[in-house]
C-alpha cells in the first residue's frame, strides 16, 4: 500500500486497494512507468459527473463518451438520456461506472508495463480480485 500512496497519492478508497493489488510484485521501474501511463489514462470522478448532469442542458451522454462507451453516448443523446432517465440513473452509478473504467485500464497498463519488462516478473504475481 505504500508503494501505491508514494507513486500515486491522488488515489484513495478502492481504486487505491486495486491499483495495490496490482502493482504487487512490480519492481520499481516498472511501478513508476505503471503510475506515469495509468495517470495518463485513468478518468476522474468529478469530470463524470459534471459530464453526466450536462444531460439537464441538453447534452445527454457526454458522460459515456468521456468514458469510451461510444454507441451508449450516441444513445443518449439521440434520445435525451432515455428521456433523462438514464442520466438520472448515471448521476447515482458515475462512481461506479468511473472505478469499472478505470480498473479496466489499469490491469491492461499493468498488462503493457509487465511485457515491456518480462525479465523483472515476479512470481504469483496476479491480476485477480
Amino acid at each position: 500500500m505504500s508503494r501505491v500512496i508514494t507513486y500515486m497519492p491522488e488515489l484513495q478508497g478502492d481504486e487505491q486497494l486495486t491499483i495495490a493489488k496490482i502493482i504487487t510484485g512490480m519492481s520499481e521501474q516498472q511501478v513508476e512507468q505503471f503510475a506515469r501511463v495509468y495517470r495518463e489514462r485513468r478518468k476522474d470522478e468529478s469530470v463524470v459527473l459534471l459530464t453526466t448532469l450536462l444531460a439537464f442542458v441538453g447534452l445527454a451522454g457526454m458522460n459515456r463518451f468521456y468514458l469510451g462507451q461510444i454507441g451508449m453516448g450516441i444513445a443518449y443523446f439521440f434520445t435525451a438520456g432515455f428521456c433523462l432517465i438514464g442520466a438520472i440513473v448515471d448521476m447515482f452509478n458515475y462512481k461506479a461506472m468511473t472505478n469499472a473504467f478505470n480498473q479496466d485500464h489499469a490491469i491492461e497498463v499493468a498488462m503493457l508495463i509487465r511485457g515491456a519488462f518480462p525479465d523483472e516478473l515476479s512470481e504469483g504475481a496476479s491480476f485477480d480480485d
